[in-house]
């Protein structure tokens, strides 16, 4: 804002008279000096404090659309990623799940290509890890949920590349045999809303998956719906606001999909929604306590030599993308789960194909916007009635 500049009309110079010179001349100079600083800082108040004039208001920055009118964006130096512990062991094409202060990492492979049933639990808490009891069956590329305050595991390929229709839940420490899903389902994402589990996208035994397949908690039973109106693989999927959301993927022969698609299991119908802004498929995805669906990680289907460290929230209010800051270290295959408002992202492909890495990030969005009083934990909805009969294990 342009400061008011007093000006002070100065008396028409009169004739040189010997009364203007000396001590009586400089005196009048001293008392106009004075008197144009006076109004000076005069006009320099009632610019700042008087007037009723609204400044201007800025224009918002390009990232700033999510950021509500009494909660300004926040600066790059609040949103920042920190590393974390690193996980006992190296990993990709894993799954995660959260229950409480803990984030489940599941399955995958190791460095020499073995496709291991090695769970890991991180403690968000204390910054440790501990070992997990070993699921029944070997996999990679399984699908997680947390259901009930349970774990519940779906699919995935076994050693020898099949899907798997097995399911199993962590329960009481040890896993149990939950009925077989319908057919074999890897690939895809798996996303709790209420007391159920909607398993989309993925790889069949037909090749790619175009139902959803509809896991009932309460009744250990399945069932199925449509699937998505893009079908895809290796796609990222997580629960909002009773909502399923997928995002992103590939599809064999046509390369990177940027389709968001939202599932509203109240009226059984599927909506496009804006595309993720970088297309690629091997990312994870989840949802925030205040109000965001995070996509992160991945790897181009075009080339074998690119991981993205990109990471995009869609803001529920807005239903816009925003770029966070990118993740320290690329990955795919990685497991990604929220606590509150923070995001975790868990070992995966620091490079494409067969790599692994232990690494453990993580990212508070809280700077976005304040989690809500009222907001119920993040990710997918907790069963409230009693979960049916289980099978025992088989191993």
């Amino acid at each position: 804002m342009a400061l008011p500049t007093a000006q002070v009309a100065l008396p028409t110079a009169a004739p040189r008279r010997r009364l203007l010179r000396g001590p009586v001349r400089r005196h009048l100079r001293r008392s106009l000096v004075r008197v144009a600083v006076l109004l000076a800082v005069a006009g320099l108040l009632s610019a700042g404090c008087g007037s009723t004039t609204k400044p201007a208001r800025p224009s918002p920055s390009p990232t700033s659309a999510a950021a509500s009118s009494t909660s300004p964006a926040p600066s790059p130096a609040k949103l920042a990623w920190r590393r974390l512990a690193p996980a006992p062991s190296e990993r990709t094409e894993v799954t995660a799940a959260a229950v409480g202060p803990d984030v489940y990492l599941i399955g995958g492979y190791r460095g020499d290509g073995t496709t291991v049933s090695t769970v890991q639990v991180y403690d968000t808490r204390r910054n440790r890890w501990r070992q997990g009891r070993p699921l029944p069956l070997a996999v990679n590329h399984a699908m997680a949920a947390s259901v009930g305050g349970s774990v519940d595991v779906f699919g995935g390929y076994t050693a020898n590349g099949t899907p798997s229709a097995s399911a199993f839940r962590l329960h009481h420490g040890g896993w149990r045999r939950l009925e077989d899903l319908p057919a074999g389902r890897a690939a895809g994402t798996a996303v709790a809303v209420a007391d159920k589990v909607y398993l989309a996208g993925g790889i069949g035994p037909g090749g790619l998956a175009r139902t959803m397949l509809v896991f009932d908690a309460a009744a250990n039973r399945w069932s199925s719906a449509p699937g998505p109106p893009t079908p895809r693989e290796h796609l990222a999927g997580a629960a909002a606001d009773g909502k399923v959301y997928t995002i992103s993927g590939r599809v064999r022969g046509h390369g990177d999909l940027g389709a968001v698609e939202l599932f509203d299991p109240e009226t059984a119908r599927w909506t496009a929604l804006p595309p993720l802004p970088t297309p690629r498929g091997g990312l994870g995805a989840t949802a925030t306590a205040n109000g965001f669906v995070v996509a992160a990680g991945g790897e181009p289907s075009s080339e074998r030599t690119t991981t993205f460290a990109e990471a995009d929230a869609l803001d529920l209010r807005t239903g816009a993308w925003r770029s966070l800051p990118p993740m320290p270290t690329p990955r795919h295959g990685l497991g990604v789960a929220a606590i509150g408002t923070a995001v975790y992202t868990l070992a995966g492909g620091p490079r494409p194909g067969l790599h692994v890495a232990a690494t453990a990030e993580a990212i508070d969005l809280a700077p976005l916007r304040p989690r809500p009083h009222n907001a119920r934990p993040a990710g997918p909805s907790v069963v409230t009635r009693p979960v049916g009969p289980l099978h025992s294990s088989r191993t």
